[in-house]
């Protein structure tokens, strides 16, 4: 019987902070046999890499299956015969955002995630900018209108998150969420599991912490 083929999976990268989150994203895949990732680094987001992160870039690389250069235009993701199950560009600059909702596709990041649109493809953009001006929200909603996931890297706090790490991992399951990949890269952090198992939990967390009963009431209602 022959093996089936790989679900691809197209990963850009741009030069907007958030580059731990890339990382934590190829890291997770690389644990899928089923899952071939294709990264794009732009040339910004090799600079942040190395600044945000204890990677290289090449080391970066190197947690892909495929990698493609930036100005690349041939390459098989550039094209929509090449079958793939998505595109997530993270994180995703302003400038690359407005590049992909006008259709600019002058690098293989805006090109793959033009062709990502026009085949129907699920296209996942973990945008990282603040405070949000008025061409980056219009350029979000138009994208959203076409199809787009728009999935900012907001942390969460109901988990009780006691590292950087595990703010990175809930984004990163948020971000496979909208994606059609084998179940394998489902819960790699917490889900939301009630609000009476949510308080439950806090209040066992903060017991083995040595945090006071007083406290624990005080943080369960918001009022730090």
């Amino acid at each position: 019987m022959t093996a089936a083929p790989p679900t691809r999976l197209v990963v850009g990268v741009t030069g907007a902070t958030g580059a731990p989150i890339a990382v934590r994203l190829l890291e997770v895949l690389r644990e899928v046999p089923e899952v071939e990732t294709h990264l794009v680094l732009s040339t910004w987001a090799r600079s942040t890499i190395e600044v945000e992160t204890p990677y290289t870039s090449r080391q970066f690389t190197e947690l892909a299956d495929v990698t493609h250069k930036f100005g690349e235009l041939g390459a098989t993701i550039s094209s929509g015969s090449y079958p793939a199950a998505g595109m997530v560009i993270v994180p995703c600059s302003m400038k690359t955002l407005s590049a992909v909702r006008h259709g600019l596709a002058d690098n293989l990041i805006s090109r793959a995630a033009d062709v990502t649109l026009k085949e129907r493809r699920p296209l996942v953009l973990v945008p990282r900018e603040t405070p949000l001006n008025e061409i980056h929200l219009e350029n979000m909603l138009a994208l959203s209108r076409m199809g787009a996931r728009i999935v900012p890297p907001m942390p969460s706090f109901y988990d009780t998150p006691s590292s950087i790490g595990d703010l990175v991992d809930h984004i990163v399951m948020r971000i496979l969420d909208q994606l059609p990949l084998p179940a394998a890269t489902a819960d790699i952090a917490e889900r939301w599991p009630g609000l009476s198992d949510a308080r439950d939990r806090v209040v066992h967390r903060h017991r083995e912490s040595g945090v006071g009963a007083a406290q624990n009431r005080s943080r369960l209602h918001g009022t730090y």
